[in-house]
């Protein structure tokens, strides 16, 4: 995707220079976490990757939130992004579930923060916004937007799509597109 000069020297300017910035957007759950890496540079935006780490039904909670901590070490030290994005906790009425997911976004969050990567957050309703134009849009409809936005060849999985799509919100945002921005979490 390309962006007018004047967004692209914003994004420039944020990032001290012409260097391209890599943000990692993490959909954080238990059993389903996305995460994907899009670059910003001079030219667009550009995909670099995304994957979906599972974790077995059959695995107590303490083994996967070591499996999210493995992986995402891993994948941080692939991708070396320059910063993580992810999206905010959304209104749960099972109070057990918020707990686990809070388990699953501190553990990445940790490894994040242990590897100098500055962490930002961002409501659910506002990354549907910037990435397909309304705040309620379904799952399928992030989907095909990153495949378009990204010039991927297919849909990405579901939880990857989230993941980069909360990566396209952050380059968004610190390309001058909102006059909210978020804070370093």
């Amino acid at each position: 995707m390309k962006f007018p000069k004047s967004v692209v020297d914003a994004a420039l300017r944020q990032n001290g220079g012409g260097a391209p910035r890599r943000v990692l957007g993490v959909d954080a759950s238990l059993r389903s976490t996305g995460l994907g890496v899009v670059e910003a540079d001079a030219g667009g935006m550009k995909y670099v990757d995304a994957k979906c780490v599972r974790n077995k039904p059959a695995l107590r909670l303490s083994e996967c939130l070591v499996n999210l901590k493995n992986a995402t070490e891993e994948y941080v030290r692939e991708h070396r992004p320059d910063e993580a994005a992810f999206e905010g906790i959304f209104f749960c009425k099972n109070a057990r579930t918020s707990l686990i997911l809070g388990h699953a976004r501190g553990v990445i969050m940790a490894v994040c923060a242990a590897a100098g990567i500055p962490v930002y957050e961002y409501p659910p309703t506002r990354v549907k916004q910037a990435t397909t134009g309304g705040g309620a849009a379904a799952k399928g409809q992030t989907q095909a937007m990153m495949m378009g936005m990204l010039n991927l060849p297919e849909l990405p999985q579901e939880d990857a799509a989230d993941a980069l799509a909360i990566a396209v919100t952050r380059i968004h945002e610190t390309s001058g597109f909102t006059t909210n921005p978020a804070k370093e979490i």
